[in-house]
């Protein structure tokens, strides 16, 4: 968990093509961090994908009420991004485990080392307790 090269491969290189982020609990409100977080994303070269059963659309995409959703219309998002409580990432991992999501991304402050084991020894590559738009900067230079 949280290896550099883990980090760099769920990065990856825009450049080579669009990645893309399943983004767990992407709020509709610009003040929250996976409102901003999401949208640095996206300006710098990410393909998002909110899953929020609670809103229609977050910054103008489409939102799904869950991964299976996403999943059911053909894509896998390349990683999974959590902006969700602690409790809430076994489900996440579960579900990952059934889909064959292969990257978990567990946003700065959120940890669940429980679930963490478990999506590892399930072959998800998983960082947690990291923000991915800090680790995109230090990391982009």
């Amino acid at each position: 968990m949280n290896e550099p090269e883990g980090l760099r491969s769920m990065l990856g290189d825009t450049s080579t093509g669009p990645r893309s982020l399943a983004v767990v609990g992407l709020s509709d409100n610009p003040g929250r961090p996976s409102h901003y977080v999401s949208l640095y994303m996206r300006e710098h070269g990410y393909t998002l994908y909110p899953i929020n059963p609670s809103v229609d659309t977050v910054l103008g995409v489409k939102s799904y009420p869950s991964l299976t959703h996403l999943v059911a219309t053909g894509v896998k998002p390349d990683v999974v991004n959590v902006f969700r409580v602690p409790s809430f990432i076994p489900a996440v991992v579960d579900e990952m485990l059934e889909l064959g999501l292969a990257n978990l991304w567990v946003q700065q402050g959120i940890v669940n080392r429980e679930a963490a084991e478990r999506a590892e020894a399930g072959g998800i590559q998983v960082v947690m307790d990291r923000c991915i738009m800090i680790e995109h900067r230090r990391l982009a230079g």
